[in-house]
């Protein structure tokens, strides 16, 4: 079986599993009034591990399945979802920020992407949602409450990709280099 292959089957198993958790356990938990979204740090995460394409295939991927599950307005959340795959595997690709804290911003930004999107979309699309500070209050202690879920849901989720995780391209375009001869272009 190909690495891609066995990639994409890890992010379908991930993201059906995900979602599952999510609808099953973590919505029903809620801590001062606030349940936790997965679904968001679980699609970031992935986007982040496995770069810009796979990423915002997976986020369509939980998108569409979370808008089909709790049969809402089709396309937002696979929309939001698709950026967030997308961005965060672009942030891999272009910055590579090795910082041990940085899934904890990624999540804290994924969070507030999905949550402030949803509600400028719907607002778009005519939904009548009243905007208050209530509103407002809800979005930041649902950011801050994945914040703190952020890293061991990395965690996770990089502890199911790793087998099938594609090899870094700056890491192996240093390694060319270090072999100590000199570079293919300058021979004769």
């Amino acid at each position: 079986m190909t690495r891609s292959v066995n990639l994409g089957l890890r992010l379908a198993a991930l993201g059906f599993v995900s979602f599952v958790l999510q609808l099953v356990v973590v919505s029903q938990i809620s801590i001062l009034g606030v349940a936790a979204d997965l679904t968001p740090l679980v699609v970031a995460s992935a986007g982040f591990l496995t770069g810009a394409v796979a990423g915002s295939v997976f986020g369509f991927g939980v998108g569409l399945f979370v808008d089909l599950a709790f049969v809402q307005t089709l396309g937002i959340s696979s929309l939001l979802f698709t950026l967030i795959g997308y961005a965060a595997g672009r942030l891999r690709e272009l910055r590579a920020p090795d910082a041990p804290l940085t899934p904890i911003a990624l999540g804290a930004g994924a969070t507030a992407l999905a949550l402030v999107g949803y509600g400028v979309i719907e607002f778009m699309l005519g939904v009548s949602t009243p905007v208050s500070f209530h509103l407002l209050s809800a979005i930041c202690e649902a950011t801050l409450l994945n914040s703190l879920i952020a890293l061991p849901v990395y965690a996770l989720v990089r502890r199911c990709l790793i087998g099938a995780l594609p090899e870094d391209p700056r890491r192996r375009s240093r390694r060319a280099y270090t072999t100590g001869g000199l570079s293919p272009l300058s021979r004769p």
